[in-house]
């Protein structure tokens, strides 16, 4: 077991005593990382302390200690699972040998490119949520706003740690520019599509969190199986502190809904907007847009970069050790959809082609369960409404349906039915005003805004009053 350094300038259990050029390197890092933080992070109660969850450790029991903290003095650490005793790579042309404890030359590129990918993704999220803190629903969702935040600013250091410490110059170089892309930056824009769009409200907030960190969890999952050994277990422990970030967007959308549910039975209408409420028909636009743009990120149906990933043994599938078939999937076949014109077809190819629409596959299963959960909210209620995930053909950017417009039940319109159906499928102009209308922050302990209902309980044993950031 890795013994934790936490106090050392940087918290670690990566031995960075031992390493005294490494130690400098990021040492030299960490003040652009605050001076970015400052200037791009959370844009209101910045100095206010936050009742945070900080990691200490990496064992199964207390991991993480509770308590007010400044943001900018939070203590952002590296930590790595422990490691695995005699692990073996479990899939690809490597599988049975030992996992790597260092780059192998011939890998390095596409080892570097994937940490950079990844790594770009967490302060660009940081920087389209910084302007939320201006109108959260309450001091409960302000501090989960910011124990997101302040985490997504800890996955970017477990990301500059293995660009430094394996890459040399080219990972330095690489950990700088990480902080100069800038989310819907023009001339410099992150890596990634999704993460250069607004988040401009709460609602799109918790539709980010559910969706689109899901989309995280299975990279990073998919990454955990990495035959490079320090990525595995960077990725290992981040996905302790992703889970979090889902559970912030399935029970915050969960909220809304009840609260919907609420205002329907109370003013005995489907109409809530009138009542400060948020019309299930608009709960269901925003959904079909951020699955939609979530989807994208898993790239085309087939793939020959994600084929060498796998072959090579750098990024294998979720919860790879659990498939029963022989981990190479060079003669085994599967069909993934295809755009036709007569609609969404299907051919058939080599598993190993097919990864990305795996991992597609795996996502949409994960994302139908909060749609179950909330459609069971609605069914309490005896609303007679259905959320649904819309085909995955639907609002596409990436792959074989980019250039087609299809219905979100999966069914090829003309560019004229598309005018004309769009704004009944997502969010329009209207929608957005009207859920922008609504975001006033509340910051007195207990209340929370009209628009969404209060939790169930608080965090780490504290009451939902709880004064959770102090203002």
């Amino acid at each position: 077991m890795a013994l934790v350094d936490i106090n050392a300038k940087i918290p670690n259990n990566v031995d960075l005593a031992d390493d005294r050029r490494l130690q400098r390197a990021l040492e030299q890092w960490q003040p652009k990382f605050i001076r970015w933080w400052e200037e791009l992070g959370p844009a209101a109660f910045a100095r206010n302390p936050v009742y945070l969850r900080t990691a200490i450790d990496v064992g199964q029991q207390g991991w993480a200690n509770f308590g007010h903290v400044e943001m900018p003095d939070y203590r952002w650490g590296i930590f790595l699972s422990d490691r695995e005793k005699d692990r073996k790579i479990a899939f690809g042309d490597h599988k049975g040998e030992d996992v790597w404890q260092e780059v192998p030359g011939e890998y390095r590129s596409d080892l570097r490119r994937l940490i950079v990918v990844q790594g770009d993704t967490e302060p660009a999220s940081v920087e389209q949520q910084r302007k939320l803190s201006l109108t959260a629903p309450s001091l409960y969702d302000m501090r989960n706003l910011f124990q997101v935040n302040v985490e997504e600013g800890r996955h970017l250091w477990a990301m500059v740690y293995l660009l430094h410490r394996y890459f040399g110059r080219d990972g330095r170089d690489d950990a700088d520019e990480m902080l100069e892309r800038h989310s819907g930056d023009a001339d410099n824009p992150r890596i990634l599509g999704a993460f250069n769009e607004e988040t401009p409200d709460w609602l799109s907030f918790f539709m980010f969190t559910y969706f689109t960190d899901r989309d995280g969890k299975y990279q990073l999952a998919s990454l955990r199986e990495s035959a490079f050994d320090p990525l595995s277990r960077t990725c290992e422990f981040m996905l302790k502190e992703e889970a979090y970030h889902m559970f912030v967007g399935a029970s915050g959308v969960g909220r809304v809904v009840q609260r919907t549910a609420d205002l329907m039975s109370e003013h005995d209408t489907d109409d809530v907007h009138p009542h400060g409420g948020i019309n299930l028909n608009v709960l269901q636009k925003y959904i079909n847009f951020h699955y939609s743009v979530s989807l994208d990120l898993f790239g085309s149906e087939t793939s020959t970069n994600a084929a060498n990933y796998f072959a090579s043994g750098l990024k294998g599938r979720f919860q790879e050790e659990r498939r029963d078939d022989d981990h190479l999937l060079k003669s085994l076949y599967r069909t993934v959809p295809e755009w036709t014109e007569g609609g969404i077809g299907a051919r058939e190819v080599t598993q190993l082609a097919a990864l990305n629409e795996t991992l597609r596959d795996d996502y949409s299963e994960d994302c139908q369960k909060g749609i179950e959960r909330w459609n069971r909210t609605l069914e309490e209620a005896g609303i007679n409404f259905t959320f649904r995930l819309a085909s995955s053909s639907f609002n596409r950017k990436v792959g074989t349906f980019r250039d087609h417009h299809m219905s979100p039940d999966g069914l090829p319109i003309s560019d004229a039915d598309w005018h004309t159906n769009a704004d009944d499928w997502l969010p329009k102009d209207s929608d957005r005003a009207h859920v922008l209308s609504l975001m006033t922050g509340v910051s007195e302990p207990g209340k929370m805004a009209g628009w969404v209902a209060a939790p169930s309980r608080g965090i780490h044993q504290k009451p939902v009053d709880y004064e959770y950031v102090r203002v």
